[in-house]
């Protein structure tokens, strides 16, 4: 169970998804099924996914719908995955890109 639920009432009952356990940065966490990652970290409280590689400024979820790739990070091991347009299954690591280098970033 998520030790913080951040999650809205909705027409469909939560209690009808499929829990799962995925982490994130190592973190273990919990979300539904088909969800969007996106979705999975915001009910559970986290609001920064990465930090920009130019300034280091924190990333979130932007526009939600996958145009602004600001909520990228690697997922299974795949690099710059939109984490609000990837559906959560269970086992899923996600891990943040702020460690990442742009070549000329910085320049």
């Amino acid at each position: 169970m998520m030790t913080t639920n951040f999650r809205l009432t909705c027409a469909d009952p939560v209690e009808k998804q499929q829990p799962v356990s995925f982490t994130f940065n190592g973190q273990h966490l919990e979300g539904y099924a088909g969800e969007p990652i996106a979705v999975a970290l915001l009910a559970n409280g986290i609001k920064t996914i990465r930090t920009c590689e130019v300034t280091a400024q924190p990333r979130g979820v932007y526009c939600g719908i996958g145009h602004c790739y600001e909520c990228r990070a690697e997922v299974d091991g795949v690099s710059h995955v939109r984490t609000c347009l990837t559906p959560l299954r269970g086992g899923t690591t996600v891990s943040s890109l702020s460690s990442w280098q742009i070549e000329g970033a910085g320049r």
